[in-house]
């Protein structure tokens, strides 16, 4: 389906069956993956911040009004794309495609100080390149069990009963439950007894602009013998996340390349960290990368049969923040 790097995925089995820690990065078509033994970490160049594991000392003492500046291309540059993929909905190749664009900003703050005061689930600053901040799990795995967390669907929390009308949007419902369909399939491949075990759970974001209400799923799985301490394997397996790609997978992501055009690079790839024991990663979305001393937002959602033009044009660029706050 897409080429990857065979040679890293399997030195990742080699650290995790010996057990030792490391933190990883992979692209959006795991053809690039940095690989980091915990002695090789360099907070100069890679700042980590995940439920488990951080690197980060100090404080970054934020003493100046944030700037910020969103350049969002036009509806009709939006559109282009759009159609592209409604399109091939119509006949039939895809059924949920995860549609992303880059919105060029402009800010006073580094891209170091977005790491430093943003608030979320999961942050990572590498090498002056990118910064995100995502609120996204990927999977875990711990005791012999895997678990995923797929997050499709948003809406602005200061809408009344937003976060009912986000379960009962007949289009968010039916993204959610083509997401957690996918990923229950996904973890099939390396996992036996495979349930969802938690079902649209509601979670608010806050940032500088407006708070968001998310919509996530739990998934969890037994991991099948011949996968046990094989991490390398399993992401080989799993990857890319389905909650970013869409469904079905291998033809998605040939109407992904057409209808956005550009490089997702590392956005919307995954990272993470493994103890020794555990694994805890997530997608990298909520992603600001630096190209030519310009920084841009690559922000998107998922498009299907009864997606409007308007609503998810609104929805690229409601993702468009920074969550300080």
């Amino acid at each position: 389906m897409f080429v990857v790097n065979h040679q890293k995925f399997m030195k990742m089995n080699e650290l995790s069956l010996k057990k030792v820690p490391y933190f990883f990065i992979i692209d959006f078509l795991a053809e690039n993956i940095e690989i980091f033994e915990e002695s090789e970490i360099n907070p100069q160049e890679l700042l980590i911040s995940f439920p488990a594991f951080s690197n980060v000392t100090g404080d970054s003492n934020l003493n100046k009004k944030i700037e910020w500046k969103t350049f969002p291309e036009s509806v009709e540059s939006f559109k282009s794309g759009f159609d592209e993929v409604q399109k091939n909905i119509r006949q039939g190749n895809s059924y949920l495609v995860n549609y992303t664009r880059q919105t060029e900003i402009e800010t006073n703050l580094s891209l170091k100080e977005i790491f430093y005061n943003s608030k979320a689930k999961y942050k990572v600053f590498y090498k002056n390149f990118f910064v995100f901040f995502s609120p996204e799990t990927f999977i875990k795995i711990y005791d012999g069990k895997i678990f995923t967390y797929p997050m499709k669907g948003t809406i602005d929390a200061s809408i009344e009963n937003a976060a009912q009308i986000l379960k009962e949007d007949n289009k968010e419902k039916a993204e959610h439950y083509t997401v957690v369909d996918l990923l229950r399939n996904d973890l099939s491949i390396v996992a036996h007894k495979v349930k969802v075990d938690q079902f649209q759970h509601i979670d608010l974001i806050k940032t500088h602009q407006k708070d968001l209400y998310a919509m996530s799923s739990e998934i969890s799985g037994t991991l099948q013998p011949e996968y046990k301490n094989k991490i390398g394997s399993i992401l080989k397996e799993l990857l890319p996340a389905g909650s970013i790609l869409g469904a079905p997978k291998a033809k998605t992501l040939e109407i992904i390349k057409e209808a956005e055009g550009y490089d997702r690079g590392f956005y919307t790839g995954i990272c993470g960290w493994f103890d020794g024991e555990r694994l805890d990663t997530c997608v990298m979305i909520r992603f600001i990368e630096k190209q030519d001393k310009k920084l841009y937002f690559k922000s998107g959602g998922g498009i299907t049969h009864m997606s409007k033009l308007e609503d998810e044009y609104q929805e690229m660029k409601n993702k468009i923040y920074v969550p300080i706050h």
